[in-house]
C-alpha cells in the first residue's frame, strides 16, 4: 500500500523502565515532556546503538503483513525498498542501529497502536497521529504529510464525482481503524453506511467487485492502486486537510516509552537535514497531484 516513481504514477532495569513509564504516562503534563521525563529518568541519553531497547544492543521494528506499495517492496520490510523502509532504517541508523541490528517484526495494523504494552520499539505502517490514538500509544514527530484520496472504476458514477456532495449517495469503503474511513464517516458522511475492511486488500477486492462504488486511502496507496493493483479504477479527488491541520504519519510507541524522545529527535534531524524530502522524492514523488473535492 513499491514501484519505481513511474509505476507509482499508475528483571531489575526493565522492571524500573516499565513503572517510571507507568508513572509518567499518568503524570498530569504534556505528552512532550512526559516523554522527556521518562527518557532523562530511565538514564536514556540517547546514546548511540546503546538505548533501553526491547533486545539489548537491537531495534526491533514492527510493519503490518502484507507490507504495501509504495510504502514497501515485495512484500519485505528489510530489504530498505519503499518509503517508510527507507525511513525506519534512517531513524534507526540515527540512533545508532546499523541494518544488521534491526529486527523486523509483524503486527496487525489495528493493535499497533491498540492499548497494552508492545513487543517492538517502534512501529511503522501509515499510522496517522490523533489525540485518541495518544490515549494508549506515544508518537514521534511525523515523518510524512499525507492526504486521504477517493478511488473508482472509470466509467462509473462515483469517477465522476467532482466535490464531496457528489459521494454522499455512494457505497464507500475503507480499511478498519483507519483515518480514511473517519473521512467517509465525518467528512463525507454519505447516506449509506461506509464498508469497513479488515485489509486494505480486501477494500480493493470490493471495489474490483461492484460491492462499493469507491474506496479511500492514503494518496500514495492511491496512486499505487490505480497504477498496479486495478488498471481500471482512477483517482477521482483528495480530500483537503481537516482542521487546517496537516494529518501526518507518525512512528508507533509504548505510551511512555524512554525512546520516544530518542526517537522523535531522530525523525527531526532526518526532517531538517532533507532525508526526508529525498526519501519522499525518490519513493513516492509521483504522488503529489490530484484533484481536491470540496
Amino acid at each position: 500500500m513499491h514501484l519505481a516513481p513511474r509505476a507509482l504514477r499508475r528483571a531489575v532495569a526493565a522492571a524500573t523502565i516499565a513503572l517510571l513509564a507507568t508513572a509518567v504516562g499518568c503524570a498530569p503534563q504534556p505528552e512532550d515532556k512526559a516523554s522527556d521525563n521518562a527518557s532523562a529518568s530511565t538514564g536514556t541519553t540517547c546514546a548511540k546503538g546503546k538505548l533501553a531497547t526491547k533486545t539489548s544492543g537491537k531495534l526491533t521494528i514492527a510493519t503490518d503483513e502484507p507490507a504495501y506499495e509504495p510504502w514497501f517492496k515485495d512484500d519485505k520490510p528489510a530489504n530498505g525498498k519503499g518509503f517508510e523502509s527507507a525511513v525506519a532504517y534512517a531513524v534507526a541508523q540515527r540512533l545508532g542501529y546499523g541494518q544488521s541490528a534491526v529486527v523486523w517484526q509483524r503486527v496487525p495494523f489495528n493493535k499497533a497502536f491498540a492499548p497494552g504494552v508492545k513487543t517492538f520499539d517502534f512501529d511503522i505502517n501509515q499510522v496517522s497521529i490523533s489525540t485518541e490514538r495518544r490515549k494508549a500509544v506515544d508518537f514521534s514527530s511525523g515523518y510524512y504529510d499525507v492526504r486521504q484520496a477517493v478511488i473508482a472504476l472509470k466509467g462509473s458514477k462515483a469517477a465522476k464525482a467532482t466535490s464531496v456532495a457528489d459521494l454522499k449517495n455512494l457505497k464507500l469503503g475503507a480499511q478498519v481503524g483507519t483515518t480514511s474511513l473517519n473521512y467517509i464517516s465525518d467528512v463525507v458522511k454519505p447516506s449509506k453506511e461506509a464498508a469497513a475492511y479488515s485489509k486494505n486488500d480486501q477494500a480493493i477486492s470490493a471495489l474490483k467487485n461492484g460491492q462499493v462504488d469507491a474506496i479511500v486511502t492514503d494518496l500514495p496507496t492511491a496512486f499505487y492502486v490505480t497504477a498496479a493493483q486495478v488498471t481500471n479504477a482512477k483517482i477521482v479527488g483528495q480530500f483537503e486537510n481537516q482542521g487546517g491541520t496537516p494529518e501526518q504519519f507518525g512512528l508507533v510507541l509504548d505510551k511512555g516509552s524512554a525512546l520516544t524522545s530518542c526517537v522523535s529527535s531522530a525523525v527531526d534531524a532526518l526532517r531538517k537535514d532533507g532525508t526526508l524530502a529525498k526519501l519522499e522524492k525518490q519513493w513516492l514523488s509521483d504522488a503529489v497531484d490530484a484533484p481536491v473535492l470540496k
